[in-house]
């Protein structure tokens, strides 16, 4: 049996259109298999284009606008109308925002005021009628951001993330009646979007068996990925997690926040990275005002370029100065690190003479603390505002049972 992957390198020989637009189809397949959101979709809209894409449903409070690279942007602007779009509820009519009304059926066509042009529908590049189309005004709408109209392989990536999007928002924002699993990424990124209308998080943490009154937890996966867990259950520790408050379930975004904000915190937990690797974000009080403050692009200040130089000359420096910073006294640092306390007492010596101060009273070690804590800040980016449930590369989402 010939593979999707190999037909489609087979396709791609005898005709390139056709190869990339069974490329597309397979590409939203897998997404839709792996019950994504619809950032995740958006996402591989604009990255299968080489253009930002944007998704808007006013009725349902959607929106969502990602870069070429993937990356989310906030920043949306007003749609051009040289964009190239497709309704969302006549999937499978495909336009430009300066044309007129296209009909309702599956061959999507493009048109603009002045041009038509007819584009594949199918790997077998059948043809399509061309139609004209006015731009969507109050309706749901998937643009990609580039000059129209759209060709062969960008209609189909329209297309298909359209269908596969429709699909979503009917499952975690309409009433599809619908078998959900315990485990539905794409209503998990619809209960910690604080940009969903109220009444879309209520609908969604109901579909994953959310109570009101119950008390939860945002999860934020280092890497990627999102989970809400109940508040009393612990998270394994070989995880590295950002933890966010115990919430009710219509309060989920702001739990959300908190454990982006507690990620941050978190490390390898190993010699070179020493640190915890969960964070509840609870626990973090006056520091998250740091966090605020602190970001990859923020100047490195002397005490944190100190830190960086013992840690360059010494191999034992980072988890040595952890420990002390993190450690009640000097004994239980030593223990922690398994040496002698008199090693200890020789090492700190030889940081002490490389930081520039000592250690050992009160106010050095807060100095410590904070500079290992602006490190931690500046190494560990703030994760993306949207919950990449289910992504390429993102952690599995997960919801009590």
């Amino acid at each position: 049996m010939v593979c999707v992957k190999e037909l489609a390198g087979r396709l791609a020989a005898l005709d390139p259109d056709a190869g990339a637009a069974l490329q597309v189809i397979t590409y939203f397949d897998r997404l839709m298999e792996g019950r994504v959101g619809l950032e995740a979709l958006v996402r591989g809209a604009a990255v299968l284009s080489g253009c930002p894409a944007r998704l808007v449903d006013e009725r349902r409070g959607v929106r969502v606008r990602v870069d070429q690279d993937g990356r989310r942007d906030t920043s949306v602007g007003p749609v051009d109308p040289a964009w190239p779009w497709v309704p969302l509820d006549t999937v499978g009519s495909l336009g430009s925002s300066g044309s007129g009304s296209g009909d309702s059926g599956d061959s999507p066509a493009t048109g603009t005021a002045d041009t038509a042009a007819t584009i594949p529908t199918t790997p077998a590049t059948a043809p399509a009628t061309a139609t004209t189309a006015t731009p969507p005004k109050a309706s749901a709408a998937l643009w990609l951001e580039r000059p129209g109209p759209a060709d062969g392989v960008h209609a189909m990536i329209l297309e298909r993330a359209a269908h596969a999007v429709r699909a979503v928002m009917d499952r975690t924002r309409g009433w599809a009646p619908l078998a959900v699993p315990a485990h539905d990424p794409a209503l998990v990124e619809v209960v910690l979007d604080a940009s969903a209308p109220l009444s879309a998080r209520t609908h969604a943490a109901a579909r994953l068996g959310l109570r009101q009154g119950q008390s939860v937890r945002a999860v934020v996966l280092h890497g990627g990925g999102a989970e809400v867990v109940p508040a009393g259950q612990p998270l394994p520790e070989v995880r590295r997690a950002g933890v966010g408050p115990a919430v009710e379930p219509a309060e989920l975004p702001q739990s959300w926040a908190a454990a982006r904000t507690a990620l941050r915190f978190t490390a390898e937990g190993t010699a070179q990275d020493p640190g915890p690797r969960t964070v509840y974000a609870e626990e973090l009080g006056a520091l998250t005002l740091l966090a605020a403050a602190v970001g990859p692009d923020t100047p490195p200040i002397p005490d944190v370029l100190a830190v960086e130089r013992a840690v360059a000359e010494a191999p034992w420096a980072a988890a040595t100065l952890h420990a002390v910073a993190s450690s009640p006294s000097l004994r239980a640092a030593a223990g922690e690190l398994t040496v002698h306390h008199s090693t200890l007492q020789e090492r700190l010596a030889q940081a002490e003479h490389i930081l520039g101060w000592e250690v050992h009273s009160p106010q050095g070690r807060l100095r410590l603390q904070l500079a290992l804590a602006v490190r931690k800040l500046q190494r560990n980016a703030p994760a993306l505002p949207g919950a990449r449930t289910g992504d390429t590369g993102a952690g599995q989402a997960t919801t009590p049972a």
